[in-house]
């Protein structure tokens, strides 16, 4: 028979973000207890004490920390190198037939050149291009006949080398992007590969959002 104490820790592992918060402290346990209370009942088919509930979450806390924190730690500490790039322009422009030859069009004016910060994404709707400031008068002549959605400048951009293990890591990004977002950091774009992650945040944050990247792993 399931025991109320292993009904409350399936409910609460079930959910990696409350289960954070609860290791952290940020959540009322008797307010908790009681959201869950029908839920335990009807997994232990029988009336549950409040009380019970508020026991066994509190005795769940410690073991929690101990299966949350060491491989996300682990990958969170194997972050390899933080490269900033500033004085980027990020463009939108509405999809259309024509927009991955203009694309390749710049793209070959540009040539192998390895200064220039250049990224293309691609959405259902429209298409975002961040670059950097040498080129936004090229991108605005080859692109003059699309449609322009918006147009930021003054941006930074900072990326992380991944470890490989990344993908398979629950909460990765949400451990990152939560950490910027405590830092009141607006995030202005994401760029995401197999084994990179950009944020473009204003030139007046990046100092800021180096800071939190580079310190995140000994948090």
């Amino acid at each position: 028979m399931i025991t109320i104490p292993q009904v409350v820790e399936k409910i609460v592992s079930s959910q990696p973000f409350l289960a954070e918060a609860l290791v952290d402290g940020l959540i009322n346990i008797s307010s908790l207890a009681r959201k869950i209370q029908d839920q335990v009942e009807q997994s232990v088919k029988k009336p549950v004490k409040l009380g019970a509930i508020i026991m066994a979450l509190n005795r769940l806390a410690p073991s929690l920390e101990v299966k949350i924190n060491p491989g996300l730690k682990e990958v969170i500490t194997n972050v390899g190198d933080i490269i900033v790039r500033s004085q980027l322009v990020d463009f939108t422009y509405k999809n259309s037939n024509t927009l991955i030859e203009k694309h390749t069009e710049l793209l070959k004016s540009i040539g192998p050149n390895q200064e220039f910060f250049y990224t293309m994404v691609q959405g259902v709707f429209e298409s975002n291009l961040v670059v950097s400031n040498t080129l936004r008068e090229k991108v605005e002549q080859v692109f003059n006949t699309e449609m322009l959605v918006s147009k930021s400048e003054d941006l930074s951009s900072v990326t992380l080398k991944l470890p490989s293990t990344n993908s398979q890591q629950l909460g990765f990004y949400y451990f990152i992007l939560k950490n910027i977002a405590w830092a009141g950091i607006n995030i202005r774009e994401v760029i995401s590969t197999t084994n990179e992650f950009t944020l473009v945040v204003n030139d007046t944050d990046i100092d800021k959002t180096f800071s939190v990247l580079k310190n995140m792993g000994k948090n």
